[in-house]
């Protein structure tokens, strides 16, 4: 396919444009991130069993599955502003209602479409930051959205720090910001990318279109919730206590949001599938590094630094490269892919790596270093193909 080539704009139009599907972004890591951790803390109150808790969670993954594969239809018909402003708007909906549920049994129908509407901020805002893109400032276009979206990841667990997690309170912050990002994409200085109507596929056939993108999705999906779950577990295991072991979490998560950047810059100047082939080789090797590097804080903290920023860079300088080669509702129908294949990522990877840390302490980075070196070796034999 021809290089896409962005929109004739005004630089300050085209500047607030993309600025609005970079605050969706945010929106998007915030609202999973707040609401994953504090419906799990209130079922668990509600003397709910893990099963139980683990089937509701499983639910945000079925509400992805289900609007995934209509997307490309639906963005044709009612437009990526209507579809972002009505996910926001539900998205609040399902926020504010969850603590005021008598019954358990609704939190699951409101968690299934807590995770469609995820799913159309997750989508949409990508698409819509790359459509307004052109190849010379792709990457750190694609980089600020990277950086925004680990921002509202990193937002959602700072909220239930600093307001708690007893009450409804944390529900209706994250409810009140998702309405007030509404005011931006309705903005009338905001210009929403136009999509026509296009050829339909089946997701065998948008994968085969993109199968790294979609495979470097679910690595990112599978890495990141292993982290997570199991970071600071391991640091205790190496005699860091709960406090600093969660801190490594939190200088990863910088790394995440301000390396993107650079890493954006550096893959506008040079071969971006080559530089994240690179970069995959590196975070796996480095991964090895962590017992190493984790026996002392003057190296475990920079390490996690660097090895967050280098990881996410990864699906940042895939994706930059995905939106120069497809546009439109072929653009829109791979990212619905990649939201079902995020959803799966997301829930092998803690099992995955729950399994190996039963097996060895070092466990995580050593699934982190065989899935890094896994996909180095993947990316190889793409025959050219994002």
């Amino acid at each position: 396919m021809a290089e896409q080539v962005a929109p004739a704009l005004a630089p300050g139009t085209r500047l607030l444009s993309q600025a609005a599907a970079v605050t969706v972004a945010a929106m998007f890591g915030l609202t999973y991130s707040l609401s994953a951790a504090m419906i799990a803390l209130d079922l668990a109150r509600r003397g709910v069993s893990d099963t139980m808790i683990g089937a509701n969670a499983a639910m945000h993954a079925l509400g992805v599955l289900a609007i995934a594969l209509t997307l490309p239809r639906l963005v044709t018909r009612l437009g990526p502003r209507a579809m972002i402003v009505g996910a926001l708007a539900t998205g609040a909906a399902v926020l504010t209602a969850l603590p005021l549920m008598p019954a358990i049994w609704l939190w699951f129908p409101l968690r299934f479409v807590m995770g469609a509407a995820s799913d159309v901020l997750f989508v949409i805002s990508e698409t819509w930051v790359n459509e307004l893109s052109d190849e010379r400032s792709r990457g750190r276009a694609m980089a600020s959205y990277i950086a925004s979206m680990s921002l509202g990841f990193a937002l959602g667990p700072l909220i239930l720090s600093v307001i708690g997690t007893d009450g409804p309170t944390a529900y209706f912050v994250g409810a009140g910001l998702a309405l007030a990002a509404i005011g931006l994409i309705v903005s009338p200085r905001v210009v929403a990318p136009v999509f026509a109507e296009g050829p339909q596929r089946n997701p065998w056939g948008y994968f085969r279109l993109a199968p790294v993108t979609a495979v470097v999705t679910a690595l990112n999906a599978a890495i990141e919730t292993a982290c997570f779950s199991f970071l600071a577990l391991y640091a205790v295991s190496l005699d860091w206590s709960e406090t600093q072991g969660a801190s490594l979490i939190s200088a990863m998560m910088v790394g995440a949001i301000v390396l993107p950047l650079p890493i954006g810059w550096l893959g506008d100047k040079t071969d971006r599938m080559r530089l994240a082939l690179v970069l995959a080789v590196i975070t796996g090797l480095g991964a090895l590094c962590w017992p190493l590097a984790l026996a002392n804080p003057y190296t475990a903290y920079p390490v996690m630094f660097l090895w967050g920023g280098l990881f996410v860079g990864i699906y940042g300088l895939i994706i930059t490269v995905l939106g120069g080669r497809y546009q439109g509702t072929e653009l829109v129908g791979i990212y619905a892919v990649t939201g079902i294949t995020w959803g799966l990522g997301a829930f092998a990877g803690p099992i995955l790596t729950g399994a190996v840390i039963g097996a060895t302490m070092h466990g995580l980075p050593l699934v982190i270093a065989v899935a890094c070196l896994g996909f180095a070796l993947f990316m190889r034999h793409a025959g050219g193909r994002v």
